[in-house]
C-alpha cells in the first residue's frame, strides 16, 4: 500500500517540472558562449595546477603521427 500517494507526488513533481520556466539572461548567457574560452582556460589551470595534464603535449603529438600515416597510407 502507499503506491498512490507515491505515485501522486512523483506526478506533482513532474508537472512542477513540466512547467518550470525560469528568468534566462540571454546576456551574460550569450558572453559565456562567446567569450574567449582560453584566457579562461590558463585562469583555472593557474588556480588549480594538479589538474593540468602532463602528458597533453605527447598525445597531441601521437596524433599528428597518426593523421600524416592516415594521410599517406
Amino acid at each position: 500500500m502507499g503506491r498512490g500517494r507515491q505515485k501522486a507526488k512523483h506526478t506533482k513533481v513532474a508537472r512542477d517540472l513540466k512547467y518550470f520556466s525560469p528568468d534566462t539572461n540571454y546576456n551574460a548567457l550569450e558572453r559565456e558562449l562567446a567569450g574567449s574560452g582560453d584566457a579562461r582556460l590558463s585562469e583555472d589551470l593557474e588556480k588549480w595546477p594538479e589538474y593540468v595534464d602532463t602528458y597533453a603535449d605527447d598525445y597531441e603529438d601521437d596524433l599528428e603521427d597518426s593523421d600524416e600515416e592516415s594521410k599517406t597510407a
